[in-house]
């Protein structure tokens, strides 16, 4: 395969997760409305989600050690496109619940392989700037998600908005059958046998390189994850804005990730992994505060509004465009023979934080505004201690090879 079908590929499969949570975003009131629900069974439609996403890639991650990637993309995109189907046609909360859970389980799959991939083809240092091209990919692929579902629902309706998943998923299934070549050189017989299984796991888990890198990856994605499952509800119900209008609120914020990701190519031309993650963490911990400090000074003030929210997202997401692609090539970097079972268990823990500040931001939804400042600056302060502590100690070399157990 060539490099750019490579990183067309991992911009389509990371992309899976802003096709299936922003594109959906500018629908969620009108689903939540549409069905009589109340804003708990809306956030459990995220929730759920994210819950079978990270559980998925515990199965699928040592499924893919032995079987090998393709085979595991295959079912997984087929599994997908079924799935959102489903969704689109749902007749009922319960229902949509139940399509959003597999679809879940389906991209667990898609996005454990694309961080296995990378650490099959190239090595630690170039793998962060290869995940780095990709996750561009998918900040592009974010700019589109948000204004067209926000354009679908108000035009069309929400169904129409959740069938375009199906149309993504059939679109990544077919260059997957026809394009992609499997990248595991060798597979490992002995991946699924529980007792090296459960050794694998535990040595994974007692890696400090791959838990400092983990952790940067989790709390940059718990910060975005609290966004977007707290700004359709801070925009569109309490600040007023159209559905379309927050779509392109959400194309600017993918853009500042854009920007960020470029950024981080052009600092790991010029010096360290470990340097540029500190660098960023200055970014993040500043948005962080600006974010609580303007929602406390601007509560009940008219010149409060959707400015003093996205700007220091904004900022944020400078941060956010850099410990992505860092952290999550780096947790997988020390395990060569294991990349698929590392990269699901780093999945794994940021989708099991994600399920539970979704079940406690479902709980503080009645001041939106506060819940994401204090979500946000919660996430910028664990990264930021995380990048200036951990990071600076663990993070340097980025990861050295280890035998498979």
């Amino acid at each position: 395969m060539s490099p750019k079908l490579i990183v067309l590929i991992l911009a389509l499969l990371l992309g899976l997760q802003p096709v299936t949570t922003d594109l959906y975003l500018p629908a969620l009131p009108a689903i939540t409305q549409g069905f009589g629900a109340g804003m708990g069974q809306a956030q459990l439609t995220l929730t759920a989600l994210l819950l079978a996403f990270g559980l998925s890639q515990l199965v699928w991650g040592p499924l893919s050690d032995r079987f090998g990637r393709r085979p595991i993309l295959l079912w997984g995109m087929a599994a997908y496109t079924l799935a959102s189907v489903a969704c689109a046609l749902a007749p009922d909360m319960a229902w949509l619940i139940t399509g959003r859970t597999v679809q879940g389980v389906a991209m667990g799959a898609g996005v454990m392989a694309a961080r296995a991939v990378v650490r099959d083809l190239f090595q630690p240092a170039q793998g962060a700037t290869v995940m780095s091209q990709g996750l561009t990919g998918l900040g592009i692929i974010a700019c589109a998600c948000a204004p067209l579902g926000g354009m679908l629902t108000d035009w069309l309706g929400w169904r129409i908005a959740l069938l375009m998943l199906a149309v993504f998923g059939a679109a990544t299934l077919a260059l997957l059958f026809w394009r992609f070549e499997e990248t595991l050189a060798r597979p490992d017989p002995h991946a699924l046998r529980a007792g090296p299984l459960v050794r694998a796991n535990l040595d994974i888990l007692r890696n400090p390189v791959f838990l400092t890198w983990c952790a940067l990856s989790a709390g940059s994605y718990l910060g975005l994850f609290t966004f977007l499952a707290s700004s359709s509800f801070v925009f569109v119900t309490f600040m007023g804005y159209s559905k379309t209008a927050y779509g392109f609120l959400m194309l600017s914020m993918s853009l500042s990730y854009i920007v960020g990701t470029f950024w981080c190519r052009w600092m790991l031309r010029r010096t360290s992994v470990h340097r540029t993650v500190g660098v960023a963490a200055v970014l993040t911990i500043t948005g962080g505060v600006s974010m609580a400090a303007l929602a406390y000074a601007g509560e009940g003030q008219d010149w409060y509004g959707a400015w003093a929210v996205m700007g220091p997202m904004y900022v944020f997401m400078l941060g956010h465009g850099v410990h992505q692609p860092c952290g999550q090539s780096g947790a997988v970097a020390p395990f060569p023979h294991r990349a698929g079972t590392a990269s699901a268990l780093n999945g794994f823990l940021m989708m099991l934080g994600a399920f539970f500040m979704g079940g406690w931001l479902g709980t503080h939804m009645n001041r939106p505004v506060f819940a994401l400042a204090h979500g946000i600056l919660l996430w910028a302060v664990f990264i930021t201690l995380v990048a200036w502590t951990a990071v600076q100690r663990h993070g340097r070399p980025l990861g050295t090879a280890t035998q498979p157990t």
